[in-house]
């Protein structure tokens, strides 16, 4: 039996060719509209959101309490999720977390953009001073601990809203494309948290597609959490995959300064898109992506059919 999800986004989104990029680039390139799932200001994480929500409401939680950067765009759609099932939203940010190396501080402004959104829903937004992710995830745990003593039941979310269910939604999206047009050599993407990537590396092992990750983080070990996210989408999709950390393609070239700093090869492919086809892209995720996809196919690395999947973001350009 499938999950239980609760409708919010409008689907599918709509995939369509890019004439002049193609031209520009020599392939027969597509693109997935994520950016234009309908649900607060777009984005692929509506997607995780149906079904995790669907699961918010079946624990009957109080308050949803999640972590990630200032300028999440997971915790600006949770938001939008709690305030469509009259939940409060918590969560805990930082405007820069980052694994080792601090990021250069003023990378991106810790106010505009899905901030501004974040206060119209009225999240309880807790911004910390830059630290380590672990130090992030703590603070997510506390601020859960304290809406639990005041008698809330919490539903707690992993960054990103990375958990099986939001692979497993990924998983339902890869399906849907194959519903709308024949089947791509290779898809592009950003890959971060790992649901997106884990979710359409499922549905494509052993196919002739290959899925290929754009990385928005600098850790190579990241392949080891998706391949444990993929054995959760074997328990809700009741088959066995297996999907190993070996299994999937990450491409680390294009990740820059680090996570959340906006990229000069990053700007200059929002840029290239915008002006060749009046689509945006954002800072952090999508246009680091674009950017890589330019640079496979200069390198020949991809040709033929290939997709690139929008997964939305736009909000951080204002910020």
């Amino acid at each position: 039996m499938s999950p239980a999800k609760v409708p919010l986004i409008l689907s599918p989104t709509p995939l369509h060719r890019l004439d002049r990029m193609s031209e520009e680039l020599g392939l027969d390139l597509w693109i997935k509209r994520d950016d234009l799932t309908g649900f607060a200001f777009g984005g692929n994480k509506g997607r995780k959101l149906e079904y995790l929500m669907a699961d918010v409401l079946d624990q009957d939680a109080d308050v949803v309490v999640s972590c990630g950067s200032t300028q999440s765009n997971f915790i600006r759609q949770l938001g939008a999720a709690c305030s469509r099932f009259h939940k409060v939203c918590a969560a805990a940010t930082m405007a820069l977390p980052y694994e080792d190396i601090p990021p250069p501080a003023d990378a991106v402004k810790a106010e505009g953009g899905n901030v501004i959104l974040d206060r119209l829903l009225g999240i309880d937004l807790r911004v910390h001073p830059n630290g380590t992710w672990e130090e992030l995830y703590e603070l997510a745990e506390e601020l859960a601990r304290e809406y639990e003593a005041s008698g809330k039941r919490v539903y707690r979310i992993p960054i990103g809203g990375s958990s099986p269910l939001g692979a497993y939604a990924f998983y339902q999206a890869a399906i849907e494309v194959e519903k709308q047009a024949p089947a791509f050599d290779q898809i592009v993407f950003a890959s971060s948290s790992g649901s997106t990537h884990t979710g359409l590396a499922y549905r494509h092992f052993g196919s002739a597609t290959e899925v290929i990750g754009i990385a928005c983080d600098p850790e190579p070990e990241i392949a080891e959490d998706f391949a444990r996210l993929a054995g959760g989408v074997d328990d809700l999709a009741g088959q066995g995959v297996r999907l190993a950390a070996k299994d999937f393609h990450l491409d680390f070239r294009f990740v820059g300064a680090g996570y959340g700093v906006p990229s000069e090869a990053g700007e200059a492919a929002i840029r290239r898109l915008a002006q060749a086809e009046g689509i945006f892209l954002d800072p952090i995720y999508s246009g680091k992506a674009f950017a890589g996809l330019i640079q496979l196919a200069e390198e020949k690395r991809v040709g033929g059919r290939v997709l690139f999947w929008h997964t939305g973001g736009t909000p951080a350009l204002f910020a």
